[in-house]
Parts: structure tokens; C-alpha cells; sequence
């Protein structure tokens, strides 16, 4: 028990360190000079116990026969020797010497005294009950640690994190000096001080346990070397007993030097690399010996956590940060200079590794799981012998990845050097294929190892807008509402800075477009156009809704991105922007991506198990299958990509758009089936531009993307998508949508029942043309007396809901396209036909023969080319009313009977009109019967006819 007894002392030390900020005096030998007054103030208030001056205390306490190291056998604890005096100093020092007249300090004195002894004595037998189980201190093995497989979804082997167990040993004279300082420094840096435990470790790894239940923290680099070799990596309190316990034998054991050598040669650094030696070789390809400054710090920030740090399975740059925090305490601990550690800093990034990885299956989504996994249970945890079924098919995801290989070689003329694609199922979010780069090897500067399914924020250019016309249908607009594609300028807002004006993609401009067409062939300006009329932030708010995390609608957002944000203005990944398309081919319901299936730990046991949900209805079903047609309608996009464009996979139900950014340096294809949602992605890590002469949809991502989806649909029945019972679908004018117009072409189109046209579409313009003459307008007195054709024309007119000085930036453009139009339908007649009657009236109510009462109300119109003078209103030939309305409406009033009633009006030139209407009051008109005359009969004589 001596080693027990031992052990007490150390926890004593710490205790009173802790607590009264001092060295115990039992824990050393001391020196009671002559004549010093040991006397001890009693508990009860009376005299001091007088001890004699020159008894025994003169002389040296000897603690080396004591059972308890610093006590001497025999020794009272309570009122005289070293822990009397020790606890007087404590009682004077925070209570001070005077008598106290109170008697609760007192006890609370005892009651202190008592617990400080209580707690000892329950530490010591803690220690006592834990140490009988521990293995012997000079049996330093290691632990072998267990393998973490990643299958795929069917049980194929992908990657063994901690496959082998490769150790190395390395001679002490062997490691650098940088090495040996840098793991002190950035591990322990009270390592040569302490005796195995940190106090404030203790105290850090006491609060973690007992206030947060965390149970790590706090471990001295002798602890990390006993939870490597000798014990598990469990979490629990009675293993951080254990683990203190042997730290101060091996440290009672083995010098400073030794620990260390040992700490060195069994640390797991990352993959199957244990110990620094196998380390250097895994990453740099050297022995340990041959390491510098730089390559020492890397290596002893990696033994922390090596699935975050590594630059193999964790972040790419993620080493940086860590190895400039091991330099940064070397500095602050005095090992090296500032100039050093600028200096071996500014070597990070460039810094080169071996090729540790060759023959890694799915490396991207390798380091992706591994970084779940870490984030999810912890580091520690996954370095203790999970299972993990994830949901990559490594057999799509090895021909994806020749696939992307094979195309990016194919299009290096186009001045592209990456790409990359991913493979989602949109019913459940699964991630069956992840393609980082075109390829991990190689050894080349192009970055490779950089995930950009995940890690790159990259604009997508057009392949945003179906996002913005869900909005527009959202809103209440139809698949067949039309805007008119001129280029069109929008204020920037700033002073001194250019109106924006957005062009299209072949720099044409094509008048009025319906939704369908200016989706399918991504006309940028109807795009614009669209996002200034739903509104940039309820755009925005559809795309963060169907997973574009980075495109949330807040305040920051809506200053950056403008109107622009529907052409690509807005940074995504190519994970989000491909989940985001699986919400229209789920029918609008949103799954988050998932990559884990089910991890097991060493035991077996189930520790976590993806539960498919039904996910969440972010977009309504009818809008995401409007969406989800016109994508998929090869009619609706043949202007721009042909009709046999690599947008079109015969045989299969497939909905794709496309993205190229203005400046040319992205390039995207997404599409979809029911069970598949692809996106493919070309360009250049170093964010260089393309070629300019890259086609969007026939070159760049495209190929990609077609050779992915027939490979991933190969052999599969072909998956139509179901139409909701709320899409209806309806006749419309072929030309600008709404109802038919007789004699024209119409078309097809689908609508949110309740949305479908009720009248013609708004550009639409019927005019009254003269008989006459079709190419003027019909005059008033042409109209009134029905002299006149209804012609169809096409009148534009858009407002501007974006300027707020008053202009109309959207008109003036309108109209100087429609100027150039040759077609007569954009050209209505402007001037009257003139040669006509010059005045005319037509009495409206009450009609010839009508019954009225006795107040009834007489309306008529007339028509004049001239001003009128005066209007004259008689009743049965007497005037009654004057007016000078053309629209005229006067009541009257008649008694019972027939009755007529005349209009006559004239102009300032003396032309006259009049109008006359026979009317029956309170009872039907009757015609007046002539009165008989007698028959004239002439007399022979005169011949003249006489009367009877």
C-alpha cells in the first residue's frame, strides 16, 4: 500500500495547492527553528497549549521511514508538529490571530477540519478500491486500436480508417528538438513541472464531469500516454480515476525523457500511422530524423484529433490553422523566435505531403463521412472501431468519377481543368455518388484534394432560375404570362456606378416571351424582369426553403446580392444546388442530404440508424410539377439548344437547366428523374475563366451530365412524372398565352386550377378600324352607326416596379423594339377616318315602341367630328331639355298614353343630326288610326272635285 499511501500525498498536495495557495508542510521536510512558538490557538477559546521551548522541534522531521511521505510516525495531526503549525498558518492567515468572541467561526473551523480529513480519507480509499485492477505501470503496451470500416449502401468495403496498425519506433537521439518541443508545447507545457496531474486540469476535468457530465478534459501528456497503451478510450469517471492513478506511478517510474520517448513512439497520428516515425513517413514520404521545424509543428498538432487535422480524411486547410497554433505556443514558451514562426508558417499552405492515399476509393466522400462522424460522436469515437454503412453505390461512383475524368481531359482545350458531380436520390436525400474533382491523385497544383460538391462556393449562373419562376407561380402568375425580352437597364442605386443591364446568353433580344419558353431557353432578361416583379426576398426565400443554405433572405443578402441574384449573383455548392433541384422531383417536398445509413460500434451495437422521412412541403406539388414540365419540354428550350441538344436523354422523363456565369468561370448542368437528381460542374479551381466560345448545354458540364444520368438510369423502367389532380391544363393563344384568338395558332399549356386564362392575353388590343378605310381608326360617327371592323393588335405596356424617380425604364425600350417590328399586327392605327358623315345621333334607351312609366330616363350618343353647339330635347314637340353631353342622360316624365320623343343636335360648324323614338306610357305605343274622308266626286260641267 505504500504506492497507495503515495498516492494520498499527491492528491493532498493538489488539495491544499488548490485550496490555500500554498506547499502543505507535511508534503516536505521542515525545518522548526529554535525557540519558534508552535502554539496552536485552541478551538474553545482558552489559553493556548504552551509547548516548551527547545523540546525537540529545533530538530529535522525525517519523513523517510514515514508511511505517508513528509509525516513522521508517531506525530499528533491535531495540535502540535508540521500539520498542526501548517493548519495554525491557514487559520491565522484567513481568519487572522486575534481571539474570536464568536463561537460559529470556531466551528466551522472543526467542521472545515473534518471535511478536509473526511475528503482525504474518501479520496484515498477511491484511489485504493480503482488501484487494485490497474495494470502494472512498467508493462507500457499498447493497446492495439480497432479498425473504422465505411461500407456503401451495399455492403462493400470503401475505406479502413485504422485499417493496419503501422508502428514505428524511433531512437531518442533520433527525434529533433523541434519535435520534442513542439508536442510539449502544444500537449503539455507544464510537462517537465508537473508529477503526472495538472491542478488546474483537475479542476477543468472536474467541472467538464461533474457540471457539463463531459467526461474529458484536463489530461497531462502522461495521462494521454496511459489512455493510449494502458487503458480504453472510454468516457466515464471511473476510467479518468484509473488513468490519474497510473500517470503518477509511471511518472514515479520513468523519467521526463522517457515519457516523452514513449508518448512519441505510441501516439496514433492518423490513418494506420502510430507513433512519429511511421507519422513522418505517412505524410512526407522521410525518417523523423530528417524533419524540420515546420513538418515537427504539423506532426504534433495531428495527435489531438488526426481525422480533423489530417489532411487526408479531414478539412484540406484545416492543418494549417492547427500547425500555426503548435508554432504560436512554441513561440509563447520560448523554444522558438517570431521570425521563425513567420517564417515556418508562411509554408503551410503550399506545404507538400506524400501520396499516402493512392488506391482511396470515393476520397471525397471519404473525408465528407469522416467529418460527419467526428462532428456527430467525437473524435475519440471514431477511432474506436465503428462500422458505418453509408449511401454511396461504389459502383455508380466509380464510373461517375471515369466519367468526369474522361469529359474534363476531353474539354481542356476549352481552358477547363476541374469538375465534379454528385448523385442524390430526391425521395429520401440520399447521397449515392459524390465526385469531388477529377482527381484526388493528382500531384499536380490544381487542388484536387478540394471537395467541390461541398467546400466550393461557386456562382450558378442560370441554373437559379427555375427558383424564381416557383416564386412567380407562388405568387399567382401562370406558366403562359408574358414579358418582353429587350434589353432593359436598372438604377444601381449608388451614385457614380452604371445601370445594371442584364444580356443574354447569345446576346439576341426577342419580344414577348411566355414564362415556359423564357424558362426553357433561359432568357436572362424575362428572368430579371420576374425576380423585380415577385421581389428579390420572396425569391430568395424559395431557394433557401428547397436547401440553398447560403441564400437566405437577410438583410446582408438582400444588400449583396440585387437583382442579379436570379442569373447566378449569389454563391452555392454544387450539394445544395442539386438537393435544391430533388425538391422539384420529390413533388416539392425538401430531404435533407444524408450520407449515413447506420453506424455500429465495436460491440455491435447499433449506435445510430437513418430513418427515411416523408420530409417537408416547401414548395405545393403543383407548382414543383409546372416546374418540373417546362424543364423537361424540349419544345420549350429547341430556340436556343436545338432539338437533339444533350439536354434530351430519348426514352427517359428527364428535367434538366442549365448555368454558365457571365464571365464564364462556372459552368453547371442539373437534372433530374423521379429517383435521380445529378449535378455536374466544370471550371477551374483558381477560379480562371473558361474559354469564351464554352456552349451551355452542348459543352462543359453537359456531357458530363448526360453520360451520368444514362448510366445511372441504365436498365431501369422509365419513371414519368405524375401530374397532381390540382394541375389542370388548358388551351392558349400560341403567340403571348391567354384565351385562343380565332384564326390563330394555339398551344398547350398547364395551370394551378383556378389560374387558367379568362380572357385574352394582356398585350392584346382590340380597335375599331373604319369600313372605309382598315388602316385608320373608325370616328365617332362611324361608331355609332356600326361602320366599323374590330382588328386584333399587339399594344405593349409594362410598368417599372423597380425605379423610384418616376420613369418607366421598362417602356422605352418596349417601344423602340416594337418600331422595328415590319409585322402590321404591332402597328394600330393612330388617326380617324375623316371622310364620313360629320354628325350623327342615336338614341340608346328607351328603344322605338318601348313602355316605360311615367319617369323615365333618356340616354343617347352622338357622334361628332366636330364640338358640339347644342343638344335639344323634345317631347312630342315641345322642347324640354338642352345638353351639350355627348353622352347623354336626362329623365323625363309623360303622362299615360303614346308619346314621341325627339333629339337634335348641333356643331359649332351648323352640321345637324336628330334622332326620334316612339314610346308607350304605362301601356303599349299605339299608332294613331287616320281619320276617314268623303269620296270627291268631279261634276260633268266643272271637273272640279267638290265636297259632298
Amino acid at each position: 500500500m505504500t504506492e497507495d499511501f503515495s498516492l494520498l500525498a499527491v492528491w493532498l498536495q493538489f488539495f491544499c495547492i488548490w485550496r490555500f495557495d500554498t506547499v502543505p508542510c507535511f508534503y516536505r521536510k521542515t525545518v522548526i527553528k529554535p525557540g519558534m512558538d508552535t502554539r496552536v490557538q485552541p478551538d474553545d477559546g482558552s489559553a493556548p497549549e504552551a509547548v516548551p521551548v527547545g523540546t525537540d522541534p529545533g530538530n529535522v522531521i525525517d519523513d523517510s521511514n514515514s508511511g505517508i511521505s513528509g509525516i513522521s510516525p508517531g506525530r499528533s495531526m491535531k495540535r502540535s508538529g508540521e500539520f498542526g503549525f501548517f493548519l495554525d498558518r491557514q487559520k491565522r492567515k484567513y481568519f487572522g490571530t486575534r481571539r474570536r468572541s464568536v463561537m460559529t467561526l470556531s466551528g466551522l473551523a472543526t467542521i472545515a477540519f473534518f471535511g478536509i480529513i473526511g475528503s482525504i480519507l474518501f479520496v484515498f480509499l477511491l484511489f485504493a478500491w480503482y488501484a487494485k485492477d490497474l495494470p502494472r505501470p512498467d508493462k507500457v503496451k499498447r493497446v492495439e486500436g480497432l479498425s473504422t470500416v465505411l461500407l456503401d449502401r451495399n455492403g462493400k468495403d470503401i475505406f479502413d480508417i485504422y485499417q493496419d496498425v503501422n508502428r514505428k519506433a524511433v531512437k531518442w537521439e533520433d527525434v529533433p528538438e523541434y519535435c520534442r518541443e513542439a508536442t510539449v508545447a502544444i500537449e503539455d507545457k507544464e510537462f517537465y513541472r508537473h508529477p503526472g496531474l495538472s491542478t488546474t486540469g483537475i479542476v477543468r476535468a472536474a467541472v467538464n464531469i461533474f457540471v457539463f457530465r463531459n467526461f474529458q478534459g484536463g489530461s497531462t501528456l502522461t495521462q494521454q500516454l496511459v489512455k493510449n497503451v494502458l487503458l480504453t478510450q472510454e468516457r466515464t469517471l471511473p476510467r479518468k480515476i484509473k488513468e490519474a492513478i497510473l500517470a503518477v506511478q509511471i511518472e514515479r517510474k520513468y523519467t521526463k525523457d522517457e515519457i516523452l520517448h514513449m508518448y512519441l513512439n505510441e501516439t496514433p497520428y492518423g490513418g494506420t500511422a502510430v507513433g512519429a516515425e511511421a507519422a513522418a513517413e505517412k505524410y512526407f514520404g522521410k525518417a523523423l530524423k530528417e524533419m524540420g521545424l515546420t513538418e515537427c509543428a504539423f506532426i504534433s498538432g495531428l495527435a489531438q484529433a488526426p481525422s480533423r487535422y489530417s489532411p487526408f480524411t479531414g478539412e484540406p486547410k484545416a492543418y494549417v490553422w492547427r500547425t500555426e497554433q503548435v508554432l504560436r505556443r512554441m513561440r509563447e514558451d520560448g523554444y522558438i523566435t517570431k521570425d521563425q514562426e513567420e517564417l515556418a508558417a508562411g509554408q503551410l499552405p503550399d506545404m507538400k505531403f506524400s501520396n499516402d492515399e493512392v488506391g482511396l476509393k470515393a476520397p471525397h466522400f471519404v473525408a465528407f463521412v469522416n467529418d460527419l462522424l467526428v462532428k456527430k460522436f467525437g473524435s475519440d469515437v471514431v477511432e474506436q472501431g465503428l462500422r458505418v454503412t453509408t449511401t454511396l453505390d461504389m459502383e455508380l461512383q466509380d464510373k461517375v468519377q471515369k466519367i468526369v475524368a474522361e469529359e474534363v481531359d476531353k474539354a481542356a482545350k476549352l481552358k477547363v481543368s476541374n469538375g465534379a458531380a454528385v448523385v442524390i436520390d430526391p425521395k429520401t436525400g440520399e447521397i449515392l455518388v459524390m465526385v469531388g474533382s477529377r482527381d484526388y491523385q493528382a500531384s499536380d497544383s490544381g487542388g484536387y484534394k478540394y471537395n467541390v460538391v461541398t467546400q466550393g462556393l461557386r456562382q450558378p449562373g442560370s441554373a437559379i432560375k427555375p427558383f424564381t419562376y416557383a416564386t412567380a407561380l407562388r405568387k399567382g402568375y401562370t406558366a403562359d404570362m408574358v414579358l418582353t425580352d429587350v434589353e432593359t437597364k436598372y438604377p444601381s442605386g449608388e451614385a457614380g456606378k452604371p445601370d445594371y443591364s442584364p444580356k443574354n446568353y447569345d446576346g439576341k433580344y426577342r419580344g414577348p416571351i411566355q414564362m415556359r419558353y423564357a424558362l426553357g431557353n433561359s432568357i436572362n432578361t424575362i428572368a430579371v424582369k420576374t425576380t423585380a416583379i415577385v421581389g428579390i426576398r420572396e425569391g430568395l426565400r424559395t431557394a433557401y426553403d428547397a436547401g440553398l443554405s447560403t441564400l437566405e433572405s437577410t438583410d446582408a443578402n438582400l444588400k449583396r446580392f440585387g437583382l442579379s441574384i436570379t442569373l447566378g449573383g449569389g454563391e452555392v455548392t454544387l450539394l445544395d444546388l442539386t438537393s435544391g433541384f430533388g425538391v422539384f422531383a420529390a413533388g416539392g417536398q425538401r430531404q435533407e442530404p444524408v450520407a449515413l445509413l447506420k453506424v455500429e460500434n465495436a460491440a455491435g451495437k447499433t449506435i445510430y440508424e437513418y430513418k427515411p422521412g416523408s420530409g417537408k412541403q416547401v414548395i405545393s406539388a403543383d407548382i414543383a410539377y409546372i416546374i418540373t414540365h417546362i424543364l423537361s419540354d424540349n419544345d420549350a428550350r429547341k430556340l436556343i439548344f436545338g432539338e437533339r441538344s444533350l439536354l434530351t436523354i430519348p426514352g427517359r422523363s428527364v428535367a434538366v437547366k442549365t448555368g454558365t456565369t457571365d464571365d464564364k468561370r462556372d459552368n453547371w448542368t442539373i437534372g433530374y428523374t423521379r429517383s435521380f437528381a445529378v449535378g455536374a460542374w466544370v471550371g477551374n479551381n483558381d477560379n480562371s475563366p473558361m474559354h469564351p466560345s464554352l456552349a451551355s448545354g452542348i459543352t462543359g458540364a453537359a456531357p458530363i451530365w448526360n453520360r451520368i444520368m444514362r448510366a445511372v438510369t441504365e436498365g431501369k423502367k422509365d419513371e414519368p412524372f405524375e401530374r397532381p389532380g390540382s394541375v389542370i391544363e388548358a388551351d392558349v393563344d400560341g403567340f403571348a398565352g391567354g384565351l385562343p384568338v380565332d384564326g390563330q395558332p394555339t398551344r398547350k399549356e398547364l395551370f394551378v386550377k383556378g389560374t387558367e386564362p379568362a380572357a385574352l392575353s394582356p398585350i392584346y388590343k382590340k380597335i375599331k378600324v373604319s369600313k372605309r378605310d382598315s388602316n385608320r381608326l373608325a370616328n365617332a360617327v362611324q361608331i355609332l352607326k356600326g361602320e366599323y371592323d374590330e382588328k386584333l393588335f399587339v399594344v405593349i405596356r409594362e410598368d417599372d416596379p423597380v425605379s423610384s424617380d418616376g420613369k418607366n425604364r421598362w417602356q422605352e425600350p418596349i417601344d423602340n423594339w416594337v418600331n422595328g417590328q415590319a409585322d402590321a399586327k404591332f402597328h394600330p392605327p393612330t388617326q380617324e377616318d375623316n371622310e364620313s358623315d360629320k354628325l350623327t345621333v342615336r338614341i340608346v334607351t328607351p328603344k322605338d315602341k318601348e313602355t316605360v312609366g311615367n319617369n323615365f330616363t333618356l340616354r343617347a350618343e352622338i357622334g361628332s367630328m366636330e364640338e358640339i353647339r347644342k343638344i335639344e330635347i323634345f317631347l312630342d314637340g315641345k322642347l324640354e331639355k338642352e345638353s351639350k353631353d355627348k353622352e347623354l342622360t336626362v329623365d323625363l316624365y309623360a303622362a299615360d298614353g303614346s308619346h314621341s320623343v325627339r333629339i337634335r343636335a348641333e356643331d359649332t360648324k351648323g352640321n345637324t343630326a336628330d334622332a326620334e323614338a316612339k314610346i308607350g306610357v304605362n301601356e303599349p305605343y299605339a299608332t294613331p288610326t287616320p281619320e276617314s274622308s268623303p269620296t270627291l266626286t268631279p261634276t260633268p260641267s266643272t271637273g272640279v272635285i267638290e265636297s259632298p
